[in-house]
């Protein structure tokens, strides 16, 4: 799965998500975790709303976002793109999550994670 994380350099979560001028994504897996990509946000207009809405966007494909600080608006519309935010409250170490998210993984997520996890492989009954 995709995780995101807000980070002024990669190892650590130390940027609020309103903030973030980009994202450090990561595909996590019980037995491998690797650095894909940094995604950039620029200023997307003046109004905070479209802001949110830009970074919400841009991450889509990921199931988690770390940050160091968030509001509830732009929580709200990452939740409502099946992102789940988590709010760090400190600077945590980027290695030290992920580590952590494996080790979750390996053994029985709780509930909020195995959603996110199969975020894009919902499927109805209508779709077989």
């Amino acid at each position: 799965m995709k995780v995101a994380f807000t980070s002024s350099t990669g190892e650590v979560i130390d940027q609020h998500f309103g903030m973030a001028d980009g994202f450090h994504v990561w595909e996590i897996g019980p037995d491998e975790a690797h650095f894909l990509e940094t995604l950039r946000v620029g200023s997307h207009g003046d109004d905070e709303e479209d802001r949110i809405g830009a970074r919400a966007d841009a991450l889509l494909d990921c199931a988690i976002v770390y940050t160091m600080q968030i509001g509830g608006p732009a929580a709200a519309k990452l939740v409502a793109r099946k992102i789940h935010p988590m709010k760090t409250n400190t600077e945590v170490s980027v290695a030290e999550i992920v580590g952590r998210l494996q080790e979750v993984l390996k053994g029985n997520p709780p509930p909020w994670l195995r959603k996110a996890m199969n975020k894009d492989q919902t499927a109805s009954f209508l779709d077989e």
